[in-house]
């Protein structure tokens, strides 16, 4: 009996075939919606030349660039930043000293409850008040409101994340660890992290998937990133005179969607090089048992025949 069959019963025949039949009608129902929208949508005229036309233009693939590319910096920024923030709250959730595990925990639960638009359009107000003591001008004031936002929230959910990544490890491991001396700094630092890194990895590229579809938040403090760029295009560009909503949101879905992909491509690609790594002690192979134990033998031997000597002399 295999581990899987214990926990259900594995599903006869009949029930296979209903499981096929269910996924054939949810599919062509799936099929079905996006048959309606996509005619709906023609019908109204979203699929004309003209309202596609504009892609053509510089100035339009300039701004969909520029937003690409300040939506990536933002994303950069706070996902090094909340990853370290979450790494420090972790460490400090599971600290022996009451006053510092209840500030982690009070900070933890404070900002993912808030919701994060509270938090970015808060940090945006505050900054504002303190731009000249802080010398930010320009859009600095947004790019930072925005960073700390997300890291402030992410940083709490990757803390929580990294925390059951840490208590999951084996009590043996740490045991052993402090059984060979080491302080608890060492042994959080070069045996329980890592361990937990690398088990909780999925789950931080997902929360790190959440940070970059959460920079289009930008758009309520006009950081002029990948939405707001969309927003100002399908707000002012007028073609065959009609909007171009329509258009705009699937080209800047689509472009969020392509960077949501390719960023669990690279985390998949990062766990497969994880799991490939050599790591553990190595199998010794059954000649080199044999040498080593007649080595360890013939070691002896000369040990006692030399206590011997020693005897007799």
């Amino acid at each position: 009996m295999t581990g899987a069959s214990v926990l259900y019963d594995v599903p006869g025949p009949k029930t296979r075939a209903r499981n096929r039949l269910y996924s054939v009608i949810g599919g062509i129902a799936v099929l079905a919606v996006l048959a309606f929208i996509g005619l709906r949508l023609f019908q109204t005229g979203q699929f004309e030349p003209a309202k596609w036309n504009i892609f053509n233009y510089a100035g339009v693939r300039t701004s969909i660039r520029d937003g690409v590319l300040t939506t990536l910096k933002v994303f950069a920024v706070a996902a090094v930043l909340s990853l370290a923030l979450g790494v420090l709250l972790a460490v400090a959730r599971l600290s022996d000293h009451k006053p510092v595990r209840w500030l982690a925990t009070g900070f933890v639960e404070l900002f993912r409850a808030v919701p994060l638009l509270i938090t970015v359009y808060a940090v945006w107000v505050l900054i504002l008040s303190n731009k000249d003591a802080l010398g930010l001008s320009g859009d600095a004031p947004q790019f930072w409101a925005l960073v700390l936002g997300l890291t402030l929230y992410n940083g709490s959910v990757q803390a929580e994340v990294l925390r059951a990544g840490i208590n999951a490890v084996p009590k043996g491991q740490r045991e052993a660890a402090y059984a060979l001396g080491l302080r608890k700094t060492q042994v959080m630092t070069t045996v329980l992290i890592p361990q937990a890194v690398r088990a909780m990895l999925p789950t931080v590229i997902s929360q790190l998937v959440v940070t970059l579809k959460d920079t289009s938040l930008g758009y309520i403090i006009t950081y002029e990133e990948l939405l707001y760029s969309g927003r100002l295009m399908a707000g002012n560009i007028i073609a065959g005179g009609d909007s171009v909503y329509v258009p705009v949101i699937i080209v800047i879905g689509s472009i969020y969607v392509a960077m949501c992909l390719a960023l669990s491509a690279l985390a998949n690609w990062i766990e497969r090089r994880g799991r490939r790594a050599r790591t553990g002690i190595g199998v010794v192979e059954t000649g080199d048992v044999a040498n080593a134990g007649a080595l360890t033998a013939v070691a002896a031997a000369e040990s006692g025949a030399d206590t011997a000597a020693d005897t007799v002399n």
